[in-house]
């Protein structure tokens, strides 16, 4: 296994020496998508039988949902391809420039990071999105997928890799780890810190927390999605009530759904009856505080303190009535993750507190958390979502993959 990985390792170094100009990595995503299009049928074939595998192995339902391709999700696919497509090169751009009095010229420009390592959990469009996003950055990817979606990404990555050498490129800018051994995923945190600038990890809390406990390397992501909607008092409710719905039940299993409703007091009896009484005729399970079971009719299951710091991923939701919105920020500041909170209200000056207070990395108004994401963004896509205090933060897309040096200009100066 280690000579494996560190032949897989030294590959990316030498692909990481070459340097690609636009008009190349367009045309090796031009072929990408162009075999994404034409071996539809086969991408759904190897698909299926990761469902199946998924399925006898009883994973859980939402890793099952994550893990399932159809027709609809590869036209997503590739439409975040075409749009990286679109992008501007990142590598090589004047950042800032300045002049010193003593006429040193200082620019600060962009480069790769260098060889970016993933390790991520049943969604093959990772595979797809990354592979397109670290080469138009200039990166080299080592992709380690779960051993539930191999034969997806494998097809995948295989897909990218020949389109690499359609464009006579060294293929190895993409590289997919084709194994299952469990071990692997340690090998590569604690083992390959010469062969690895970065580590990006996608998946579950368990996963996550494993990356976080080994990892000798830097690490862009996040643990946990613990995303909040704050209802404030002055709001219209009609507006609420659709960006709520959408928030929490669009799709329950990704990182951006609303796992938390807080809701101002003054609005209690209104909230409940038309918010949260919509989200239970879509069948959504309600964790309330002594507020909502006293305005609310119908099953409200009671919350405990554990509630607020839980990541349901499934149609369950816990709702808190707060006093004010200072109090809904120091709710979200104690207990979420530093993912994507909303504010919904018609106060302009209250929404810009709440802006300037939450410490999230994304933080909206008026408008569904659901659009954390890096191409709803404008980013073409992302490899991932990062809560770190340090940049990047938020979706990483392709601007966010680049590093930068300074270089500077002079003409004979030296340093008295």
């Amino acid at each position: 296994m280690s000579k494996y990985l560190k032949q897989i390792g030294k590959n990316a170094r030498l692909a990481a020496q070459n340097k690609i100009d636009n008009k190349i990595k367009n045309d090796v995503l031009k072929s990408f998508l162009f075999s994404l299009k034409k071996e539809q049928k086969k991408i759904l074939k190897e698909n299926r039988k990761d469902i199946e595998y998924a399925i006898k192995n009883e994973l859980e339902q939402n890793l099952v949902d994550r893990l399932t391709l159809s027709s609809k999700k590869l036209k997503s696919l590739m439409q975040s391809v075409k749009e990286i497509i679109k992008l501007a090169d990142p590598v090589n751009k004047v950042l800032e420039r300045w002049k010193r009095p003593n006429g040193l010229l200082i620019k600060k420009v962009s480069t790769p990071i260098g060889v970016i390592g993933v390790i991520y959990e049943s969604r093959p469009n990772v595979t797809s999105d990354v592979s397109s996003l670290c080469f138009k950055s200039g990166n080299v990817v080592i992709l380690r997928g779960g051993s539930e979606a191999i034969n997806t990404n494998k097809i995948l990555a295989s897909l990218f890799r020949k389109a690499l050498i359609t464009n006579k490129v060294n293929p190895n800018f993409v590289q997919f780890i084709n194994n299952r051994n469990r071990k692997i995923v340690d090998y590569m945190l604690s083992e390959m810190t010469n062969e690895i600038d970065v580590i990006i990890p996608r998946g579950g809390k368990s996963l996550i927390k494993r990356v976080q406990n080994v990892s000798k390397l830097p690490i862009i992501g996040h643990l946990e999605g613990i995303c909040h909607t704050y209802i404030d008092k002055d709001v219209d409710l009609k507006m609420a009530n659709k960006v709520v719905l959408n928030a929490k039940l669009r799709n329950t299993s990704i990182c951006g759904a609303t796992e938390t409703i807080l809701f101002h007091k003054k609005i209690a009896k209104k909230f409940c009856k038309i918010v949260l009484k919509n989200l239970q005729q879509n069948n959504c399970k309600i964790v309330g505080d002594s507020f909502v079971k006293k305005f609310l009719s119908g099953k409200v299951y009671s919350a405990k303190p554990n509630d607020w710091s839980t990541e349901y991923l499934s149609a369950k939701v816990s709702v808190k009535c707060v006093d004010s919105h200072d109090e809904a920020i120091k709710h979200i500041n104690k207990y979420g993750t530093m993912h994507t909170e909303c504010i919904i209200t018609n106060n302009k000056k209250t929404a810009q507190e709440f802006l300037k207070n939450v410490n999230s990395s994304i933080i909206m108004h008026n408008t569904s958390t659901q659009f954390a994401d890096g191409g709803e963004f404008g980013f073409g896509g992302e490899v991932g979502i990062s809560t770190n205090t340090l940049p990047p933060r938020g979706p990483v897309g392709l601007r966010q993959l680049v590093s930068y040096k300074y270089e500077v200009h002079g003409a004979g100066h030296i340093r008295k």
